[in-house]
């Protein structure tokens, strides 16, 4: 069992390179010149901390991953379109810019974490959340009391496995996975069905989550504590889901892989990114929850939405725009 102290976490993400912060917009983004720079201003910082009802929320910068364009990315548009959709958001359109950020809550007296991030265990430019950003923003990680998993992606769950070991980066935190996840990932069959380069993977979930005495699962509906409810949103993988927080009449929505960063298929939620395991169904859980997101005046978290990485959706003609909160 391993030890969380600042210095061997650090030592997990070494291969992270240094930060480069997005400047501009992520794609469906409203605001001003001001709040475009408040965001880079934030990129650079590594954190953002506001505050949802009863909810203290903290977002933590883990890096981006510059994506080379590639017609297989989303199904059923081309690479023209993506571009197109890139530019407009004022993103460059040389590569798709994937953003990994981290939410923390502190609620009811516990500091909770929602998925790990890459752990430095992917892009080159990613792994910023264990190596600095996490202390920047004031977080102890031996005070994480909750790990909450919304599916089982690597840069969602890497940072709270050692690449060397396997062993747990955080030994004394309870993880919380969905039990539809589990049930899909630790099936003992699944490791033959997947093509080579996701052996790898599947043997280490199956090595670890499936595994480890500190993982409890939820079923969709249920309290994973009192205040904190999961909730159904599969499709971009069999167990995918999203988690409401707070007592307050708009909770916070933290969403996962509910799109992926904004330009893409939140400003346009019909398109079918590679990543989503079920399309038609993450397509319909999208319109879904941003509907009720919209209806109930939810505060919603995106993991690749950059920072700050939450704020409200409106209707924007056939799709959807992300208004950040003020952080």
């Amino acid at each position: 069992m391993s030890t969380t102290t600042r210095r061997n976490v650090v030592l997990s993400a070494a291969a992270a390179g240094a930060a480069f912060g997005l400047d501009k917009p992520l794609g469906g983004f409203i605001g001003t010149a001001e709040a475009q720079k408040a965001k880079a201003s934030l990129t650079d910082k590594g954190f953002a901390k506001f505050k949802v009802g009863d909810v203290e929320v903290i977002q933590v910068f883990d890096g981006n991953w510059s994506k080379p364009h590639d017609a297989g990315f989303i199904k059923n548009a081309s690479i023209d379109d993506t571009k197109a959709a890139l530019k407009k958001a004022g993103l460059t359109d040389e590569h798709v810019p994937v953003t990994f950020t981290v939410t923390f809550v502190r609620y009811k007296g516990k500091l909770v974490m929602f998925d790990s991030s890459t752990g430095g265990q992917l892009a080159p430019t990613a792994g910023l959340m264990m190596a600095k950003n996490m202390y920047a923003a004031g977080i102890d990680p031996q005070k994480i009391s909750t790990i909450i998993v919304t599916h089982f992606h690597g840069d969602h769950i890497l940072g709270m496995i050692s690449k060397e070991t396997n062993s747990k980066v955080f030994p004394d935190a309870e993880i919380v996975v969905p039990a539809a996840e589990m049930k899909h990932w630790n099936d003992p069959a699944l490791v033959g069905k997947v093509p080579d380069a996701q052996k790898g993977m599947v043997n280490k979930i199956q090595a670890t989550l499936g595994k480890w005495k500190n993982v409890r699962q939820v079923e969709d509906g249920k309290e994973v504590m009192p205040g904190i409810k999961a909730i159904a949103t599969y499709g971009h993988t069999p167990g995918h889901t999203s988690y409401l927080v707070g007592t307050s009449k708009s909770p916070l929505l933290v969403s996962g892989d509910l799109t992926n960063i904004p330009a893409i298929n939140l400003a346009n939620p019909g398109w079918h990114v590679a990543f989503d395991m079920d399309a038609a169904m993450a397509e319909a859980g999208r319109r879904k929850m941003f509907d009720r997101a919209i209806s109930e005046k939810l505060t919603v978290t995106g993991y690749h939405w950059g920072l700050p990485g939450a704020g409200t959706i409106k209707k924007d003609g056939n799709g959807y725009a992300f208004v950040p909160v003020k952080a």
